[in-house]
């Protein structure tokens, strides 16, 4: 059995890097990343169908696993070779079960429960199982056992909701509870004791290049979702009024982060010392925010290019206030962590939303004059990005 483990994951599957060199995105990640198209028009059209205050939880609880899955990869992917024959049969299998979780995600909370769960659990146990022998008799082997000890718990939660129907939002909240923590536990274990954040050698300019192509990839949906509508319906001077507010939304969105944060954050992490730190909270956690809110954003420019004139309802005013304010909110902590302080223009920009989506929604405005106030917001945003004073 060992001479097997070895065969299939000979340590020669890491990648073999100088003290100082970053690895470089390959086509392998890229084409993993792929699945993440689909999986991003699944997650929006399940916020479409389920405008609801129930169905925006299970819709968090979904893109939440969702974005955990694709980081816990991402991460691993910077110390595995994706161009290896053994490293790329794991990112082949993972891209499989991610493509399974996209498959059950509309059904998620009905009869394909079990297939989104069991995915997302293989997907964790195939992983840190493999890390954990191609880095066997080092730190980073008993790192990624840990990490997979608590994969295994959350795991026991993300199978038991998915067999116990009436508790299934319940136990997979928890289940997120486990898995999104467990880096702030340094994957502490009884006898074992926590991870130390230091002994994690992650190279991070490598990570945040991989997180501004999901970020495209989730602006991507934007444009999907619009150039769709256009296509499918026939086109009065409401809707192409409506189509450049969505489309000038999309574009502020990117202005917002590649203009106003990229290069910040560029310069921190090639000047920082401690990149696992600052990868954690800057990306893994700041920027699953900021995708949420592009993918929300996504739904709410749909919903105001689709009903342009009819007067707003609670749910568009909420969704078209949430896109924008959970973007900028991942912007405000990714800031917060590179820079070190916070953007007050971004939490300013955050109640002005929240203040024209209220009055919107009370003086009965179109959908269409809902979107124009939050787009002019978000221009705002982009157009004062550059004075690092506000």
């Amino acid at each position: 059995m060992p001479g097997l483990a070895h065969r299939l994951v000979p340590t020669t599957a890491l990648r073999d890097l100088g003290p100082t060199e970053t690895p470089r995105v390959t086509t392998m990640e890229l084409f993993f990343d792929l699945v993440y198209v689909f999986t991003i028009i699944q997650l929006s059209h399940y916020l479409l169908e389920h405008a609801s205050w129930l169905g925006a939880l299970e819709y968090a609880t979904l893109f939440a696993a969702v974005w955990w899955a694709w980081n816990y990869t991402a991460w691993a992917a910077n110390w595995l070779n994706p161009d290896h024959p053994s490293g790329r049969g794991l990112m082949i299998i993972l891209m499989f079960c991610a493509l399974m979780m996209a498959v059950a995600a509309p059904q998620a909370f009905g009869d394909r429960a079990g297939l989104f769960a069991l995915a997302y659990v293989a997907m964790a146990l195939i992983r840190a199982g493999y890390m954990t022998l191609a880095f066997r008799g080092q730190t980073m082997g008993r790192n990624y056992f840990q990490l997979g000890a608590w994969s295994a718990v959350s795991g026991l939660f993300w199978i038991a909701g998915a067999v116990i129907a009436p508790l299934r939002l319940e136990l997979w909240i928890l289940a997120l509870v486990i898995d999104i923590a467990a880096p702030y536990c340094g994957f502490w274990l009884p006898g074992k004791g926590a991870t130390p954040m230091s002994s994690w050698t992650l190279r991070g300019l490598h990570l945040f290049e991989r997180n501004q192509l999901i970020f495209i990839i989730a602006l991507g949906e934007s444009v999907l979702l619009l150039g769709g509508f256009l296509v499918s319906h026939d086109l009065h001077a409401s809707s192409w009024i409506a189509a450049v507010t969505g489309f000038l939304l999309i574009v502020s969105l990117w202005w917002i982060y590649f203009v106003d944060l990229s290069q910040p954050g560029e310069h921190r992490f090639e000047h920082s010392t401690d990149h696992t730190a600052l990868a954690r909270a800057g990306l893994a956690y700041a920027h699953g925010v900021a995708v949420c809110g592009a993918i929300v954003t996504a739904v709410a420019i749909e919903m105001i290019v689709a009903h342009p004139m009819d007067a707003i309802h609670a749910e568009t005013a909420v969704i078209a206030f949430a896109g924008p304010a959970l973007f900028l909110l991942g912007c405000t902590i990714f800031h917060r962590v590179t820079a070190e302080r916070l953007r007050l223009i971004y939490l300013l920009a955050l109640a002005v939303l929240a203040g024209w989506s209220w009055l919107a929604l009370s003086l009965h405005l179109s959908a269409l004059q809902l979107g124009i106030g939050v787009l002019a917001v978000m221009i705002a945003i982009a157009a004062l990005g550059h004075r690092k004073s506000l």
